[in-house]
């Protein structure tokens, strides 16, 4: 069987949102044809593919002409991450990172009622995935650190935002904290030095 996903024309984040929704019914070792109409949606394609582990060749093959080729499986250190042909020109502005990051010191958003505020924290993060454009980092820290582990309702949004090319980093201390060290599952360790040297050159600091 045939895999094909023609992305022409569609806005960001589409490309990978289609893509990631025809390689959950694919098996290891098949591929995937992907067509998109700009350098941003395979620069985009090759992030989702090098965070899942999978191999991706790209050529341009004309004006506005771009063929990307995902196997499913492949180790990274065997995965290509760049185009055979690029250009300068970034035709899907929405995909661009910007110099916001997020704040989150809490899997819970607001004050009052638990279960409440766990779901509005999801329905936060979630959000993210649907703005025109993305932070360039989200901060986890504190209770906030359980949204990166193994079982959180939000670890799927953060690895598409991850995969878009939003770093994603968890306080270490406050995984150590809740023992949670062995049970990251997005993004990376970090410390409150990395935190306050990014916060303050961040444009905007968001905290839900």
């Amino acid at each position: 069987m045939k895999h094909f996903v023609d992305a022409r024309g569609l806005a960001c984040p589409l490309p990978v949102v289609n893509t990631k929704n025809e390689i959950s019914s694919m098996k290891e070792g098949e591929s995937v044809e992907i067509l998109v109409d700009n350098e941003i949606a395979v620069q985009n394609l090759t992030k989702f593919a090098n965070v899942r582990n999978h191999m991706i060749r790209a050529e341009k093959l004309g004006e506005n002409q771009y063929r990307a080729v995902i196997t499913v499986g492949t180790n990274r250190e065997e995965a290509k991450t760049e185009p055979e042909d690029t250009s300068e020109e970034e035709v899907c502005i929405p995909s661009q990172k910007n110099h916001n990051v997020v704040v989150i010191s809490s899997n819970c958003m607001g004050q009052g009622e638990e279960t409440l505020g766990k779901a509005l924290m999801k329905a936060f993060v979630f959000a993210l995935t649907k703005q025109d454009s993305y932070p360039e980092a989200i901060y986890l820290y504190n209770s906030g650190a359980f949204l990166s582990c193994e079982g959180s309702d939000s670890l799927e949004d953060l690895k598409f935002l991850e995969a878009q090319g939003v770093s994603v980093f968890t306080c270490g201390t406050c995984l150590n904290f809740y023992g949670l060290t062995k049970s990251l599952a997005v993004g990376n360790v970090t410390n409150m030095y990395d935190i306050v040297e990014s916060l303050s050159r961040a444009a905007k600091i968001i905290r839900p």
